[in-house]
């Protein structure tokens, strides 16, 4: 195919990557979007985002607008005369004129298989829900949130021991690839696209810190799931006492006494057993408040006393 001019849209790391790709492909990058700087750290300073800081070393003109809904963002982006615009995780909507502004329109790499996990955090629901497979779909996109037509994907099997970061990188590992092949014959994938089957739609809901709360009544297979859908954000957590602890690794055991769920049932190092409403769960690496994470080996080394054997531990404080 004839090299396309391509306006990127993107913010975080994920989106970075597709953008690496792009600039390794015989495409040219006319101009990047990217959100806003934004305050980080401690001393909560403005910081650009990975996608701006990879288009500045590449000299490319980067945009950032609050919002693609006035007239003079859209005209600046017509301007730029784009045969198709490729966005990826970029956290603005794009409006009917945006979407119809480049020749081929715009393609959008979204981190699940369409139309399952549309949404904000497609990786992790995957996890949390006990999928046994993800993966990416290159999609023509419309006015909705992630319900256009889909152009291609790539399946990703998931282990039972992927967490939200090893799975993120291997998505973006496949996502890049599928972006340029995808990008091969644009034009005849694009008569061919596949329109999603709004019933087999779920959304993937941002995740919060209130969420990441482990709750013992759950079933133990849920909250290790959990575990691994939380990690490295925001991260399960337990509450002891006043303060709160969190769990970054855990394992599932059948329970073979009947207690309460929350009851302690026995502290080694090899894990802290705690009934659940079905199962056992074994806490294997914690990080107590101000600390590294450890293993439980480590932690109960002069903390054995945090978990008393026969101790209900609450949902809440």
């Amino acid at each position: 195919m004839t090299p396309l001019r391509i306006i990127f849209a993107g913010t975080p790391d994920f989106a970075a990557r597709h953008l690496q790709a792009l600039l390794n492909s015989e495409h040219q990058v006319v101009a990047v979007y990217s959100q806003p700087d934004r305050p980080a750290g401690r001393g909560q300073q403005l910081q650009a985002s990975p996608v701006k800081q990879l288009a500045l070393q590449h000299h490319i003109p980067v945009y950032q607008p609050k919002s693609l809904k006035k007239a003079k963002a859209q005209a600046e982006l017509a301007a730029l005369n784009a045969d198709l615009m490729v966005v990826v995780a970029y956290g603005l909507i794009l409006p009917a004129v945006v979407l119809n502004t480049p020749t081929l329109g715009c393609i959008n790499v979204h981190g699940s298989l369409l139309p399952r996990w549309r949404g904000a955090a497609p990786i992790q629901r995957a996890l949390w829900a006990g999928d046994a497979q993800t993966g990416v779909t290159i999609m023509q996109m419309d006015e909705g949130l992630d319900t256009g037509a889909m152009l291609s994907t790539a399946t990703l099997a998931i282990k039972p021991t992927d967490t939200s970061a090893s799975l993120y990188e291997k998505l973006a590992e496949i996502g890049p690839k599928a972006l340029l092949d995808a990008l091969k014959d644009l034009p005849a994938l694009q008569q061919k696209a596949v329109t999603q089957d709004d019933s087999q739609a779920n959304y993937a809901e941002k995740l919060s810190k209130e969420e990441a709360q482990l709750d013992f009544t759950k079933p133990a297979v849920a909250l290790e799931r959990e575990i691994r859908a939380f990690n490295p954000w925001p991260v399960s957590y337990l509450q002891l006492g006043n303060q709160q602890l969190k769990i970054w690794q855990a394992r599932v055991e059948p329970l073979t006494q009947t207690a309460t769920p929350g009851t302690v049932l026995k502290v080694d190092k090899k894990g802290i057993v705690i009934a659940t409403g079905e199962g056992a769960l074994v806490l294997e690496q914690l990080q107590p408040p101000g600390k590294k994470a450890m293993a439980v080996a480590d932690f109960i080394n002069g903390r054995a006393d945090w978990f008393p054997v026969g101790q209900v531990l609450g949902v809440s404080a």
